[in-house]
């Protein structure tokens, strides 16, 4: 079933539908947040913020691009909006630390990716998680950032070429 459909079973009151819409997206949406806050719970509870906004937007909603960059754009707000918080330091922050250290080690390509993404400035970060790891179109992220597409070709290509540089692979 493609999004448009899902939409609109959704409207009709279809719950199984909804969750199918948040089983396909749900997984990018958190790597998402996880990516733009650091932090597992708070990235849970932005992720689920997302989804909350989505099916409230729902009805009013009009298909002039693709439903993933739509989730996307509130995801991204709600990153912004959650960066601007003032932050307090948390026990649970330690014992997240730990489990995030013990996946990581069992993915010895994935630190190397995250090591290099984490030296990179946040608007490259930003361009390459939904690039390569969120698989969406220069022209949705585009739309998701609100920059013009040659500004995220150009990001893109700026952040690969840091990225080679920093591994050495340059």
């Amino acid at each position: 079933m493609n999004d448009r459909q899902l939409i609109n079973r959704i409207r009709q009151g279809d719950e199984a539908a909804a969750e199918e819409l948040v089983h396909r997206y749900h997984p990018s949406i958190l790597r998402f947040c996880k990516s733009r806050c650091g932090n597992m719970e708070i990235a849970k509870d932005l992720a689920q913020e997302t989804f909350l906004q989505l099916f409230e937007a729902l009805p009013n909603y009009r298909e002039e691009g693709h439903l993933k960059a739509y989730i996307f754009i509130i995801a991204r707000r709600l990153c912004n909006k959650e960066s601007k918080k003032p932050t307090l330091a948390s026990l649970d922050d330690t014992e997240q630390l730990v489990d995030d250290q013990d996946m990581l080690h069992q993915i010895e390509d994935r630190d190397e990716i995250h090591r290099l993404l984490e030296r990179l400035p946040p608007g490259q970060q930003e361009v390459v998680v939904l690039r390569f790891i969120e698989r969406l179109s220069y022209r949705d992220i585009a739309t998701v950032t609100g920059c013009n597409m040659r500004t995220v070709q150009s990001r893109v290509r700026l952040a690969l070429k840091n990225m080679r540089k920093e591994s050495g692979y340059e």
